[in-house]
């Protein structure tokens, strides 16, 4: 039965296009924001600790943070192959300054911005690549309302170690077993359990 044959009785006619065409409207399923959401999923609740590290002049101060790793939420950045993608992870902080027998506490927004790039591997294999964060792609706003002006100089003498902290803990998260089998998908079995 031909296409036109089909049109005629009402099924939709038949597009072909070209086997590169196909792999990339391919690529666009399989790496959905949902999937790359659900393969990155294992971070998210994950507490997050530090401290205490000394602060200000002569390390006077002694800082300890605490937090949750909340929701990320991925945006796609390029629609041609690779794929890439951006993997906004935000981190809610709680920090705690003790100064001369005082204690001090406020709370940090925190935010790192992923790389992704879904790339097809050998031999029917689709990869989500992460590039390692670094500081530049954390982002720290400290909600420091009421803190004395001399904690507030040590919190923000602070933000660089906290960035590189971060960094370093999402970049530990991204690369745990269970992440990385969840980023590298074997596609052949599944096309072979499919039923026709």
């Amino acid at each position: 039965m031909s296409a036109d044959h089909d049109a005629q009785r009402g099924a939709p006619k038949t597009e072909y296009f070209t086997y590169a065409d196909f792999g990339l409207a391919f690529f666009h399923r399989a790496i959905s924001k949902k999937r790359i959401l659900s393969a990155v999923s294992g971070i998210t609740g994950a507490p997050i600790e530090f401290g205490p590290i000394g602060a200000g002049p002569g390390r006077i101060a002694k800082v300890t943070a605490h937090g949750i790793v909340n929701d990320p939420t991925v945006t796609r950045v390029s629609d041609e192959e690779p794929l890439r993608f951006n993997l906004h992870i935000p981190v809610d902080l709680k920090f705690v300054v003790r100064l001369t027998g005082t204690v001090h506490r406020f709370r940090a927004d925190v935010a790192v911005d992923l790389k992704l790039t879904a790339r097809a591997a050998k031999p029917l294999r689709a990869v989500i690549e992460v590039e390692p964060p670094d500081k530049s792609d954390v982002a720290v706003e400290i909600r420091a309302e009421g803190l004395a002006s001399s904690v507030l100089q040590i919190v923000s003498g602070m933000e660089s170690e906290v960035k590189r902290f971060v960094a370093k803990y999402i970049k530990e998260e991204v690369n745990k077993p269970h992440i990385q089998k969840a980023r590298d998908v074997d596609l052949g079995p599944m096309i072979d359990a499919a039923e026709y």
